[in-house]
């Protein structure tokens, strides 16, 4: 765990009570003129950036604690807990030692039934990222695997985290495939970076996971994607929980944060290349790979508001969740608290998210171009020097590096797929069509 501590405008006089308090949950000193604030993120959890990775690099909410000290005399320290998965934030949660935190939707609900298990409830109080057809979640294989479809996964090892979106949209996606997810198949539950070394190391035949490591591991070449999750069509977020007794407590806190979170999320969308190089810089991961999730045309879409389309999708996961045992039931409704974010951030909420556009990223540019057609893009790379090129999947709109992909070519157009299977799919049901190598494709472009 990475924990960074910031001290907001603080008077010499309360630097030394600042240095030896414990790092947990909110609580003031002893004179009760300082308060510290705790925040759990997911630094590599990409699509919650506005929660985490980028709101603390911008200072968007020490900036807010700061303006709103000047106003009740208090001064506030923030406290930044970076975890790999959104279960030891909730363990921390629970233990009245992180006041708010950042995960995943089916994280989220585990976060929820623990609150209420161990008398420390929590409120979802705002979006971060959001794909309304999942495609926030990839199951990959080695490149070179024989492996082509969900049903090729019968009898084989599968890593995943237990727990997490990824392992919903595995279980979900193995059962519309015909195959019994406790049965057919040997699922490991690893952390993120266990199972992509594991998947290289040939322990496990395939890898189900959330933003960014499918992403991260196809652009390294150590991936390919067996299935894209969108294929599910149903939506799958990232969101903020908050400890009910902290919120009661702290309103004007929390209120603080939500302000940081919208104009963290006002930055990413007004410079998406920007925001993503930023990200990498405190990840350590790369910027294309940042960029395929939360740029301009991103397979995540950020706005904090709660959508009904989203708290919907929360009560399908319910089931999913109480038939592993992790959660008995969840009151979806009752975790689910819009009131915080309507009196923080009054106003319209973002538009809809619109479909996904090809788009060009050239080495040495600040901005990307974008393209309404795979053809045009493949005549636009053809060569230009490439820092990285994306393309939507011509069936559900994921967003995939352009080399990566699969593209196929019907007639005098250009389609471009996440898997192998999906492409073919495509080919059966379109005579004349054929698969094409991407080189081959940027050659054969005009």
């Amino acid at each position: 765990m990475r924990v960074r501590r910031l001290a907001l405008s603080l008077p010499l006089a309360l630097l030394l009570p600042l240095a030896t308090a414990c790092g947990g949950g909110a609580g003031a000193s002893a004179d009760g003129k300082t308060v510290t604030v705790t925040v759990g993120y997911q630094s590599k959890t990409i699509n919650t950036v506005t929660a985490g990775t980028l709101l603390r690099s911008l200072g968007y909410f020490e900036e807010e604690l700061t303006a709103r000290g000047r106003k009740d005399g208090v001064s506030y320290r923030v406290v930044w807990q970076d975890y790999a998965t959104g279960a030891p934030i909730t363990a921390q949660m629970t233990a009245g030692k992180i006041d708010i935190g950042s995960m995943g939707d089916f994280p989220l609900l585990i976060n929820a039934a623990r609150g209420k298990q161990l008398k420390e409830p929590t409120r979802l109080v705002a979006v971060t990222g959001y794909n309304l057809r999942g495609g926030l979640n990839t199951v990959v294989t080695s490149p070179g695997s024989p492996l082509r479809t969900l049903k090729d996964l019968k009898g084989r090892k599968v890593s995943t985290s237990v727990g997490s979106a990824a392992d919903g949209t595995l279980v979900r996606a193995l059962r519309r495939a015909g195959i019994d997810p406790a049965k057919d198949v040997d699922k490991v539950n690893h952390q993120p970076s266990v199972g992509a070394s594991a998947l290289a190391a040939g322990t496990v035949d395939a890898l189900s996971q959330f933003v960014a490591w499918p992403g991260l591991l196809a652009f390294q070449g150590r991936a390919t994607a067996l299935y894209d999750g969108a294929e599910l069509n149903l939506p799958t977020f990232h969101g903020v929980t908050v400890r009910e007794r902290f919120a009661k407590q702290r309103p004007e806190v929390l209120d603080a944060f939500l302000r940081a979170q919208r104009r963290a999320t006002d930055e990413l969308r007004r410079r998406p290349v920007a925001s993503a190089e930023s990200v990498a810089k405190e990840t350590g991961l790369p910027a294309e790979v940042v960029y395929l999730y939360n740029g301009a045309q991103g397979i995540a879409t950020f706005d904090p508001a709660l959508r009904p389309e989203l708290v919907a999708a929360l009560k399908e996961d319910v089931p999913v969740l109480a038939e592993a045992g992790l959660v008995k039931d969840v009151d979806v409704d009752a975790f689910v608290d819009a009131a915080p974010l309507r009196r923080a951030v009054p106003g319209a909420p973002y538009p809809k998210a619109v479909a996904a556009k090809s788009e060009l990223w050239l080495k040495g540019q600040g901005s990307t171009r974008t393209f309404d057609s795979p053809g045009a893009l493949l005549k636009a790379v053809k060569g230009a020097q490439v820092r990285a090129a994306y393309v939507p999947d011509a069936v559900t709109g994921t967003l995939w590096f352009a080399d990566r992909a699969v593209w196929v070519r019907d007639g005098g157009q250009w389609r471009a797929f996440v898997t192998r299977e999906g492409a073919e799919r495509y080919v059966t049901g379109h005579a004349g069509s054929r698969i094409v190598g991407y080189a081959d494709a940027v050659r054969l472009a005009s």
